[in-house]
């Protein structure tokens, strides 16, 4: 007992020290240098219990100190507490698991207890260092802290304090900013030495500046002192206190008003983290700033990847907060697509830190069609639409052409092949199943090596123009019929020359006759939604309501798949899903065996890539056109009406699109590669 008395005689005369503010307390908690768990009694929620991030300086045991500090819950007005730190000399006691603290206001009786546990045994542990925030106190009230040891060794501390409404008055000094050199320079009047330190101001406490800049120095009376600092930000404060222990202390934050902290060293403090995904079309970044900030996050198309770039906003974009995380869904997310960051009178650009994008598109021409290349890793649709160069703007013009790799699908390549009316035309691309997206603008060079394939194509238009125009009165539109009757467009993709042919045909068609032309190629959005065989049986009952005529443009890849369609038929094997080849035989054959003729189907075979014993023989009964010879009377064939006059049908413009389509793979054309055998329209 006589060196309990001892013990807590020495620890009252050590520990009487002047109240100071203290940092506020958001939640009751444990602080110690061991692993600890805590309990209490119902006046106090069970405190958590954890190691302190940043150590204080250590009590010399035996010690128990109490000083002032404020209690703000969550949703709860702040209110006084009283904070104790302790020091145990476990080693000397021999056998101590934990510690108790008994709470007393000594006005009311109002009565507390909390134990601390260690929760592992260390032989040779030093001294306990423990700190307790805190047990809520009333202004003007005197609480006194009694300490035991668990279990009971003898050993115990109590001390006593006055929670007080006001902190005392803390220090005062001057400072100056020193831009020059990046510095504020403090000044201490004559009298004591201060503890003088630049510091962070966050919602509840002053956090320390990183290293190199962190300096806690101690200024004598009548001196001053230089502190260096990284950023300019608005929380850059200056802090001092005396030298004692819990000292009250001074601060001033004068850049919180100043314009100049709102500008390029705000945003460099800031660490922004990137966690943006192609797969999810998901942009998300999270900041980690060193004040307090909460700004507006909205969308803005960078030109080029150069940070210098201008960013340009993109409307309706602004991204949801949560805690300091910014979320956009709907996104394409590209390298050049990139948050626009906004706080009071400043801004500032960040783009995505992942290099790759999900999809790629190059384009080529082939003749009069641009063919766009799209390789993707995700499951997409994607738009494309010509547009023509005015005032530095390429405005897209209808009509939109779509493709969609299916959910589901392989990452591959996908082809979309847009008419081009205009020479030196660019195209946009963009995702159209994301709200957000970037417009790639692509202007292809049209250079010598397509001059004979784009003059082929030309010859190709310009012939079907003039046979319209010489014919138009024959082949002027029905009444009651707007943009003259469907052509459901079939074919096999056996080259690119043939493609190229079939598109600039179909256009023709679609511009200089009026039809409403149905290709793949341009129905790749809804085809991509229903499916290659619902679209296909979708499209024949459309043309057969509408007395329309289905085409097919045969050639020797078409003799090929049509070989293996039958032989697929006679052996029982089903039809692939997306065949629509396959699936557009397996028609005309149930209409063939129907009717005993096909009604609405013509055949008509370019001669450059086939010949009439091309032609199976169940076909043969088809109306059959050779191209170009016989292409007026295909016109009047799909116009339905009578065959042209002979001025039309024969001689001077048939002769001279022959020769022209001639020339044209005589003069610099690249010969067609050999065909392939391919499953496909």
């Amino acid at each position: 007992m006589g060196r309990s008395v001892l013990l807590t005689a020495a620890a009252a005369l050590l520990l009487l020290l002047p109240p100071g503010t203290g940092a506020a307390v958001t939640r009751l908690r444990v602080s110690a240098n061991f692993e600890c768990r805590a309990t209490a009694d119902r006046t106090l929620s069970r405190p958590r219990c954890r190691r302190p991030s940043r150590p204080g300086r250590p009590l010399e045991p035996p010690a128990l100190s109490l000083s002032r500090a404020w209690l703000c819950l969550p949703a709860q007005p702040c209110q006084p507490c009283l904070r104790v730190r302790l020091a145990l000399p476990t080693s000397e006691l021999g056998g101590v698991r934990g510690l108790q603290l008994t709470f007393l206001e000594l006005s009311s009786n109002r009565a507390g207890w909390l134990q601390i546990w260690q929760r592992r045994r260390v032989l040779g542990s030093s001294a306990w260092q423990v700190q307790f925030d805190c047990f809520p106190a009333e202004s003007g009230q005197q609480i006194l802290v009694s300490l035991r040891t668990i279990p009971d060794r003898g050993f115990a501390l109590s001390c006593s304090h006055l929670v007080t409404a006001e902190p005392p008055a803390g220090p005062v000094f001057t400072h100056a900013w020193v831009p020059e050199v990046r510095a504020i320079e403090v000044w201490v009047p004559a009298g004591p030495a201060l503890m003088v330190r630049l510091c962070h101001q966050l919602a509840l406490e002053c956090e320390e500046l990183p290293q190199p800049f962190h300096q806690q120095v101690v200024v004598p009376g009548g001196h001053h002192i230089s502190l260096r600092y990284e950023f300019l930000v608005p929380c850059l404060c200056i802090e001092a206190s005396y030298s004692h222990h819990d000292s009250p202390r001074s601060k001033h934050c004068p850049f919180h008003d100043q314009p100049d902290a709102y500008g390029p060293e705000l945003w460099s403090s800031v660490r922004f983290h990137d966690y943006s995904t192609s797969s999810k079309d998901q942009m998300a970044m999270e900041l980690n700033a060193t004040c307090p900030l909460h700004p507006q996050a909205t969308l803005c198309w960078r030109e080029a990847p150069d940070e210098a770039a201008p960013c340009h906003d993109i409307p309706n974009s602004t991204a949801s907060k949560d805690e300091q995380v910014y979320i956009l869904d709907k996104v394409d997310v590209h390298p050049q697509l990139c948050f626009r960051f906004s706080y009071k009178n400043s801004s500032h650009v960040e783009c995505p830190h992942q290099p790759e994008t999900a999809w790629n598109v190059s384009v080529s021409v082939w003749g009069l069609q641009l063919r766009l290349h799209l390789t993707s890793r995700i499951p997409a649709a994607f738009s494309a639409a010509l547009c023509q160069r005015r005032g530095g703007q390429c405005e897209p013009e209808a009509p939109v052409y779509t493709v969609t790799q299916p959910e589901g699908s392989a990452p591959g390549e996908l082809a979309l092949l847009l008419p081009v009316q205009i020479l030196g035309s660019c195209v946009l691309v963009w995702r159209s199943d994301v709200h957000f997206a970037r417009k790639q603008l692509l202007c292809p060079d049209v250079s010598r090596r397509h001059f004979g394939l784009l003059g082929l194509v030309l010859a190709l238009g310009l012939v079907v123009t003039v046979l319209l125009l010489n014919c138009r009165g024959a082949w002027r539109p029905d009444d009651g019929v707007p943009g003259g009757r469907p052509v459901l467009l079939l074919y096999s993709p056996d080259s690119e020359e043939h493609l190229g042919l079939v598109c600039a045909l179909a256009e023709r068609l679609r511009a200089g006759l009026g039809c409403d032309v149905r290709l793949d190629l341009w129905e790749t959005g809804g085809l991509g939604q229903a499916g290659a065989l619902p679209w296909l049986y979708a499209q024949r009952g459309r043309v057969g309501r509408q007395r329309g005529t289905v085409l097919l443009l045969w050639s020797q890849g078409s003799a090929r798949l049509f070989h293996r369609w039958q032989v697929g038929m006679a052996d029982g094997t089903p039809g692939d899903a997306h065949d629509i080849f396959g699936a557009a035989m397996a028609c005309l054959h149930g209409e063939l065996g129907a009717a005993g003729r096909g009604g609405g189907w013509i055949l008509a075979y370019f001669s450059r890539f086939c010949s009439p014993h091309d032609v199976p023989r169940p076909l043969r009964p088809l109306p059959t056109y050779r191209l170009p010879r016989q292409l007026p009377g295909l016109l009047g064939a799909l116009r339905g009406s009578p065959p042209a006059p002979r001025r039309c049908r024969r001689g001077r413009v048939g002769g001279l699109l022959h020769r022209l389509l001639e020339v044209g793979t005589g003069e610099g054309s690249t010969p067609p590669r050999p065909p392939g055998a391919a499953s496909g329209t």
